[in-house]
C-alpha cells in the first residue's frame, strides 16, 4: 500500500481530474457544445443532477465573459442518460461585474428527435473580485472528525441498485445522519458529510455545483426509500473554496404532497460558507 506522501503526490489537480474530463464540452459552433455524458456519474441508471449542472455550468463559463457561477437555477425536465448530448447557450446580458445567460441540454430519443433534459438560467461573475467583508449568523455544521465518519465502503454489503457516482466521490457521512442505513431512520430529515472528489482534486466553483446534490437524499432519514428525482435546483456560490475537503449539510423541513425541499450549505476547510442551495424533489411515498 502506498504511503501518505506518495498518495499526496498523485492527487489530481483542477483541470486534470476525472471531473474535469467528464464535464468538458466541445465547441461545435458559437453557443453550441457537444459532450458525451459519462456513465461514471449515474445514480442507478440516471445521470446525477449535480454533475449535469456542472456540465451546463462549464458551457456557460465558456459562453459568458465571467468565469464563476454566482447563481444558477435549473429545471430538470426529463431524466438524462449516459451518452451524447448537446448544450445550447444564449447570452442574455453582459455587464461589468455580472453576466447572465441560459443553457439547455438535449439528447435524442429512439427516433432521433431532440429531447430537452435540463434548462438553466445563471448569472456569472468573478469570485476573486468580491470584497472580504462577511457578516453572518451562519455556523459550520457540528460534525465528528473525518476518521469518525463513515463512507460507502463501510457498508456491510453493496446497496441495491448501487450508484457509479459513489466511486468518484469521497464521502464520509456523519453517524448521526446514518440511521437509515441501519434500518432506524431518525425522522429528522438531515444529512451531513465530509465531501471531496475521490482522485483528490481540490474544490472550485464548478465542483460546488456537484457537491450540493451528491449526498444521499434526506428522504432516507425520513423513512422513505428509492429514487428522489430533482425537479428544480438553485445554487448560490458565495466564495471560491479553500483547498481541502468540504463539509455539506442538508436539511428538509417539509414533506407534503409527495414533494420535499432540500436546503444545503457547503463549508470549506477555512470555515467559510462557500455555497448554498435549495431544491425541490419528488419523494416516493408507499
Amino acid at each position: 500500500m502506498p504511503d501518505a506522501a506518495s498518495v499526496q503526490a498523485v492527487r489530481a489537480t483542477i483541470g486534470d481530474s476525472e471531473f474535469d474530463r467528464d464535464t468538458a464540452v466541445t465547441l461545435r459552433e458559437p453557443g453550441v457544445y457537444d459532450i458525451d455524458l459519462s456513465a461514471g456519474w449515474t445514480i442507478v441508471s440516471a445521470v446525477n443532477g449535480g454533475y449535469l449542472l456542472a456540465v451546463l455550468g462549464r458551457a456557460l463559463a465558456d459562453a459568458l465573459p465571467h468565469p464563476d457561477p454566482f447563481t444558477i437555477s435549473a429545471h430538470y425536465l426529463t431524466a438524462s442518460q449516459p451518452g451524447p448530448a448537446v448544450v445550447r447557450t444564449e447570452v442574455a446580458r453582459t455587464g461589468r461585474t455580472l453576466s447572465t445567460g441560459q443553457a439547455s441540454l438535449f439528447q435524442y430519443d429512439d427516433e432521433g428527435r431532440e429531447v430537452e433534459r435540463i434548462r438553466v438560467l445563471a448569472s456569472y461573475g468573478d469570485l476573486d473580485t468580491l470584497p472580504d467583508d462577511v457578516r453572518t449568523t451562519a455556523k459550520p455544521p457540528a460534525m465528528p472528525p473525518m476518521d469518525q465518519c463513515f463512507g460507502p465502503e463501510d457498508a456491510p454489503a453493496p446497496a441495491p441498485d448501487s450508484s457509479a457516482i459513489v466511486d468518484r466521490l469521497m464521502l464520509r457521512l456523519d453517524p448521526a445522519t446514518l440511521g437509515w442505513a441501519l434500518g432506524a431512520p431518525s425522522g429528522k430529515g438531515e444529512m451531513r458529510s465530509w465531501f471531496g472528489l475521490a482522485d483528490g482534486r481540490d474544490p472550485d466553483s464548478l465542483s460546488l455545483l456537484l457537491a450540493v446534490d451528491a449526498l444521499p437524499p434526506t428522504a432516507f432519514e425520513l423513512g422513505l426509500s428509492g429514487w428522489v428525482p430533482t425537479v428544480e435546483l438553485t445554487v448560490h456560490v458565495r466564495s471560491r473554496p479553500a483547498p481541502g475537503p468540504l463539509r455539506v449539510s442538508i436539511t428538509t423541513r417539509n414533506l407534503a404532497g409527495g414533494f420535499l425541499e432540500e436546503d444545503a450549505e457547503v463549508w470549506d476547510s477555512a470555515d467559510r460558507l462557500v455555497a448554498q442551495s435549495r431544491q425541490l424533489a419528488r419523494a416516493r411515498i408507499s
